[in-house]
């Protein structure tokens, strides 16, 4: 039985990354590659890989990289509301404390591993960011019609993750698949699916790392 994709349930074929012997299943029409889950660790090897992490708010050039994603993919598209949820904020919730020194809104924080509490149950966000978060997950649909249930009307979802090199050998060659913890990959390709499947617009993307997402006239609410 052929493996369905994630994000748009159409076959896939799988491929074998040989230096690690994994096998990946790869869409041909979306663009997604999602890998075998009986190669994906445990949620104890995967906390035990973040706590590896050294992330800073000291950090310049850590600062830097998200005023990029904030200037490129948010500025311009946000609605100019002040609550914001960060998804996925990692051992320092470095991204959130930015987001309200620098740019002024009152940012919640959720992470499975290290601020677990579900403090955006029953709240509306004008922002919610998710920054090298959505290769970590196992269905990602889930989390992404659960960033779209959370957004205001006129809410702005930003998304920061490596794109994929749609090729198979070059992707048997890039560096992110070497995280054991990255088992989902995309590309623009990929996001303007998710977006037709959440009745979303994608308000910006680039081809490395960007994607941000609103509602068109439809509204979140067909």
């Amino acid at each position: 039985m052929n493996q369905k994709c994630k994000i748009c349930g159409s076959d896939t074929r799988e491929f074998l990354d040989k230096q690690f012997n994994v096998t990946y299943y790869h869409c041909g029409i979306c663009e997604f590659i999602s890998k075998d889950e009986a190669t994906i660790v445990s949620p104890e090897d995967e906390k035990a890989e973040y706590d590896l992490h050294n992330n800073s708010y000291d950090d310049e050039g850590y600062l830097n990289m998200f005023r990029r994603f904030y200037d490129r993919s948010i500025k311009d598209f946000a609605n100019g509301g002040h609550a914001a949820l960060d998804f996925g904020s990692g051992p320092e919730p470095v991204f959130a404390r930015l987001l309200s020194e620098e740019y002024g809104y009152h940012t919640d924080v959720y992470d499975l591993y290290y601020s677990p509490i579900k403090v955006y149950e029953g709240k509306e966000y004008d922002l919610i960011t998710s920054t090298e978060v959505v290769e970590h997950l196992k269905e990602p649909m889930e989390y992404f019609r659960l960033f779209k249930d959370l957004l205001k009307e006129n809410g702005l979802l930003a998304i920061m993750t490596l794109f994929h090199p749609r090729d198979d050998e070059k992707f048997c060659a890039w560096y992110y698949r070497r995280d054991k913890t990255h088992i989902s990959f995309y590309t623009p390709k990929t996001m303007a699916y998710i977006a037709k499947e959440l009745q979303m617009q994608v308000r910006y993307i680039d081809e490395k790392r960007y994607c941000s997402f609103g509602f068109d006239e439809l509204r979140k609410f067909r």
